[in-house]
Formats: C-alpha cells, sequence, structure tokens
C-alpha cells in the first residue's frame, strides 16, 4: 500500500483511507463526505489527525498513512503504514475493554479512559504496512 495523496478517500468497501507521513508541510482537507458524515484530515511527517464530524477519531505520531479504517460499535480496524514506530490514539467507546491485535499477534486487553480514548505503540518501518485489529470485549 501507499501513502493517500488525496489525503483521504473513500474506499469501495465503504471503508476510509487517510494520511501521507512523507509530506514535509502540514496539509489538511475538511468536509469530506463519507457515508453521511464530514471528516477532516491533517497530516505531515510530524502528525497525522482524524476528525468526524468535528470529533477526534484517530492521530497518530509520527504522521502514518491508513488504508480501509473500519469504525463499528464493536471496535475498529485498519492498515497503518509509517516511515517510523508510531504512537496511535484511537476514540472508542469510554471505560470499555478491548482486546489489541497487531498482525493478528493478541498484544493484550486495554482499557478506554473516561473520554474513550485508547493509545497504543506499532513497529512500523518504511514501506511495510501492520493491521491493527481492536475488538471490544
Amino acid at each position: 500500500m501507499a501513502v493517500i495523496k488525496e489525503l483521504i478517500r473513500s474506499e469501495v468497501d465503504g471503508t476510509i483511507s487517510f494520511g501521507d507521513y512523507t509530506l514535509d508541510k502540514k496539509a489538511k482537507l475538511q468536509d469530506f463526505e463519507h457515508q453521511g458524515d464530514l471528516y477532516k484530515v491533517k497530516t505531515y511527517h510530524e502528525i497525522t489527525k482524524l476528525e468526524r464530524n468535528g470529533m477526534f477519531v484517530y492521530e497518530s505520531v509520527p504522521g502514518t498513512a491508513v488504508n480501509h479504517m473500519n469504525v463499528t460499535e464493536s471496535g475498529v480496524q485498519f492498515y497503518v503504514e509509517g516511515a517510523e514506530d508510531a504512537q496511535i490514539t484511537v476514540e472508542l467507546a469510554e471505560d470499555t475493554e478491548y482486546k489489541i491485535f497487531i498482525d493478528d499477534t493478541n498484544v493484550g486487553k486495554m482499557k478506554t479512559n473516561l473520554s474513550g480514548k485508547l493509545a497504543l505503540s506499532v513497529e512500523l518501518s518504511k514501506d511495510d504496512q501492520s493491521h491493527v485489529k481492536i475488538i471490544k470485549l
């Protein structure tokens, strides 16, 4: 997979892809409509951030490219790539326990905080991607 040159796009399978960690300067796109929601993305080599209807969805430090993100009531899954290891924060249900899988390896359980944020680290290397799956218990 590759960076998302259009910053954000809808995929044929109903998911979204976003982010370009190769940019030297911050780029953003707002009011991108996908399945009735409005998305805003900010991305470059230092950070990638996604909001839906003005609310936080995803953030990575440093920047990443996310492919086929699918958010459901039972969790979230996506493919992520970047130039180096990334700290990723996603918004889920508040004060809820989730099981985390990275490349089909169970890396443990985590509980979201009172604002519903869950933070995890993913080992990345340029031109390689990891599959992240977070499932509500």
